[in-house]
C-alpha cells in the first residue's frame, strides 16, 4: 500500500469543514450566507444507508443542518469529499439526495469537493433522466474540482481553508516548496489555537510531502522571509514535527530529527546522519528537545559528543 493510499482522504476534509465550516462557505459558497443564519451548525451523525439493488452499506460523509436567515425553518448542507474517479457517482449523489430529503423533509444542498489529483478535466455535476421527447428530471449539485483551482488565486484570502487546500489545488512540480511555503506563511497570520494550528500544517505536509531536494528549495524559501514570519513558520514546524515523532517508529523519528536539523544548522555531514539515524527513539526524543536550543552545527556536535560518553 502507497502512502497516498494509506492516507484517509475523507476524514481528513470531514475534519476541515466540521473545523471550519463558515469559513468553508465564505470561500467557495459565498453567496449563500447572504440567506443563511450565521451560528450554531448542528453536524447530524452519519447516516448509514444501503445501495439500491444491493445489501452494500455507505456512510454520508458530513451532513450539516443550518437556518435560513430572519426565518424559523432551516436547511441541510449535504458534503461529500471525493478523491477519486467513481463511475455514475453523481448518480450515488442523486440517491443520497433522494433518501436524505425523504428522512428530513429539509431543502438539500449538496455539495461535491473533488479531491483527486487527474484526471483535471471538468467533473460531472448533474444527473439526468431523459427521453428523446421529455426530460423527466436534472438532478443538480455544487462540484468544488480542486485541481482545476490555481493555488495563486487563492494565496491573499485570509482563511484557513484556502491554507489547507492550496495544497490540493493545481501546483507546477516546480511551484510545490513555494506553496507549502505560502501555506503556513498564510497559516501563521490567522493566529488560530495550537490544535487547529497543528492541524492544517499536518494537512499541508500530507499533501505536499516534499523530496529531499525540494526541502533545500523549500528552506531557501522560508529563508528570504522577514525574522518574524521566519520564526513563526519554523515553529509551527517544529511542533508538529516534534509530536509526530513521538507517535512514530524509530525510523520515521530519526528522518523528522534530520529534517528539523537540516532546516536548522544546513546540510549535515553523512556520518552525522549515519549516528542520528542509530539512535533508539528515546534518545531521539531528547534530541528533538535539546536542537530547539541549538545555533550552530558546534552544539549539535557537542551534543553528540556528550551522547557517546554518557
Amino acid at each position: 500500500m502507497t502512502q497516498q493510499e494509506s492516507i484517509d482522504h475523507d476524514g481528513l476534509f470531514k475534519e476541515l469543514i466540521e473545523t471550519f465550516f463558515w469559513e468553508f462557505l465564505d470561500l467557495f459558497l459565498p453567496q449563500v450566507l447572504d440567506y443563511v443564519e450565521r451560528g450554531p451548525v448542528t453536524f447530524l451523525s452519519q447516516e448509514v444507508y444501503s445501495s439500491i439493488g444491493a445489501e452494500e452499506k455507505r456512510i454520508i460523509d458530513l451532513l450539516a443542518r443550518v437556518q435560513f436567515r430572519e426565518q424559523e425553518s432551516y436547511f441541510l448542507f449535504h458534503i461529500e469529499p471525493q478523491s477519486s474517479v467513481q463511475a455514475d457517482f453523481e448518480k450515488r449523489m442523486f440517491y443520497y439526495f433522494g433518501r436524505l430529503q425523504e428522512k428530513y423533509d429539509l431543502p438539500i444542498y449538496p455539495v461535491v469537493i473533488f479531491s483527486y489529483d487527474s484526471p483535471r478535466k471538468e467533473a460531472e455535476s448533474r444527473y439526468t433522466v431523459e427521453f428523446p421527447d421529455f426530460q423527466v428530471l436534472q438532478f443538480n449539485f455544487r462540484a468544488i474540482q480542486l485541481n482545476r483551482l490555481h493555488w495563486r488565486d487563492y494565496l491573499r484570502q485570509h482563511n484557513p481553508v484556502a491554507s489547507a487546500l492550496m495544497a490540493k489545488m493545481q501546483i507546477a512540480k516546480e511551484d510545490r516548496p513555494q506553496v507549502k511555503m505560502e501555506c503556513l506563511r498564510m497559516l501563521t497570520t490567522l493566529q488560530l489555537d495550537p490544535a487547529r494550528t497543528e492541524f492544517i500544517s499536518q494537512f499541508v505536509d500530507t499533501y505536499l510531502r516534499l523530496e529531499a531536494d525540494e526541502e533545500q528549495l523549500f528552506q531557501a524559501e522560508i529563508d528570504t522571509l522577514e525574522l518574524g514570519e521566519r520564526d513563526a513558520i519554523m515553529q509551527t514546524l517544529t511542533s508538529w514535527e516534534e509530536k509526530g515523532l513521538a507517535r512514530g517508529r524509530q525510523e520515521e523519528g530519526a528522518t523528522i530529527v534530520l529534517r528539523i536539523l537540516n532546516r536548522k544548522l544546513g546540510n549535515l555531514l553523512p556520518e552525522v546522519e549515519a549516528q542520528i539515524q542509530s539512535l533508539e527513539v528515546e534518545k531521539l526524543e531528547e534530541l528533538s528537545e535539546a536542537l530547539l536550543e541549538f545555533e550552530s552545527l558546534e552544539n549539535l556536535n557537542a551534543w553528540l559528543q556528550n551522547f557517546e560518553n554518557s
